[in-house]
């Protein structure tokens, strides 16, 4: 274990790389804007934390920029239907966390009055706001002093000390090493500096070890080994499901249908279909018609399986049983369509 005057070196030199080397992202305020007088938005600062947490940044920008501009504040978003939000959200995946953007929105606009709570403890009570999310905000926008983990720190901090144990059982004694370098006097910086370090100069397969301001206290970099941490758990084979998708139109209109609040996609439109199986289901369709059955199935890969959908295309004369609506494909864009249900219709030929 290092001693107080080794970790107050580290967290300089750190400082020092990212006030010289840090990235410039749109929500960030960097170091000499914060000298100018300027601060960070926690509304920003939110929305950039919940869309990037399964996406890449040059993925997730787009949409945080489009947010903010239909949404320019929580109270605006808060304002919005759920529907459109889903709608704007499509693309990014995981849409409970969506709902819960939403939710929250709500909750800070009318409890809150609009203001974010200052305090990790405050924070964890919002919906959708679990423990990297709080610290990142306590710290970034209220000089809390709080740890900030994420996947590239793990990955920074676990080669430093060349943790053994792998991941994911190894993220609580990974949090307890992080949390005795993090600085107490820039919270925001040190966190964004660190998940810049590991995002930048101490990647995966290649790091950047001679541009490095901590190489001289890295264990992995000491032995050479520093690609083999964080030890991983090795992945299981992803299962594989298996379902039908049946896509009905009429006068140039399709059937969709909004899947249940709760489950994977949860309150999304949809086409209709079958369940998902190991086994492949029986050809059940909602109305007789005569269906086609195009060559191809649509993959979609989630984060626990594969799924697999065979498409199969009818003209209808009448409404098909149970809920759902007649949409204009002209108007598909404007429904909270999943990008699972966009490829079906893609493939489909349905835009």
């Amino acid at each position: 274990m290092w001693t107080d005057s080794q970790i107050q070196a580290l967290r300089a030199a750190l400082l020092h790389w990212y006030d010289r080397e840090g990235r410039i992202l749109p929500w960030r305020v960097r170091p000499e804007d914060r000298a100018a007088g300027a601060t960070p938005d926690p509304y920003a600062i939110w929305l950039s934390e919940v869309m990037m947490q399964q996406t890449t940044i040059p993925h997730g920008t787009p949409y945080w920029h489009k947010f903010l501009t239909l949404y320019p504040t929580v109270e605006d978003l808060a304002a919005a239907p759920l529907d459109d939000v889903l709608t704007h959200w499509a693309g990014l995946g995981y849409y409970a966390r969506a709902r819960n953007l939403h939710k929250c929105a709500a909750i800070i606009s009318e409890a809150h009055q609009g203001r974010f709570p200052e305090t990790k403890a405050e924070l964890l009570r919002l919906p959708g706001i679990g423990d990297y999310t709080a610290s990142t905000i306590a710290a970034i926008c209220f000089d809390q002093p709080e740890s900030i983990v994420d996947g590239n720190v793990e990955r920074v901090i676990a080669r430093m000390h060349r943790v053994a144990t792998p991941l994911p059982k190894a993220k609580p004694e990974i949090r307890r090493l992080a949390a005795a370098l993090a600085d107490p006097d820039r919270p925001g910086d040190y966190g964004q500096a660190l998940m810049d370090l590991g995002a930048t100069i101490c990647t995966p397969r290649a790091p950047s070890c001679d541009l490095c301001p901590w190489s001289d206290e890295c264990a992995a970099y000491a032995h050479g080994d520093m690609t083999a941490y964080p030890i991983k758990t090795p992945k299981k084979e992803t299962p594989v499901r298996l379902g039908h998708a049946y896509v009905m139109l009429k006068d140039n209109q399709i059937w969709l249908r909004r899947r249940s609040e709760a489950g994977l996609l949860g309150g999304m439109m949809e086409v209709p279909g079958s369940d998902w199986q190991s086994e492949r289901p029986d050809f059940s369709p909602p109305v007789e018609a005569e269906w086609s059955r195009l060559t191809a199935p649509v993959r979609h890969v989630f984060t626990h399986f594969e799924l697999r959908l065979d498409i199969h295309l009818a003209q209808v004369m009448t409404d098909p049983p149970g809920d759902g609506r007649w949409v204009a494909v002209s108007a598909l864009h404007t429904q909270a369509l999943p990008s699972l249900f966009r490829k079906v219709l893609d493939r489909a030929n349905v835009t």
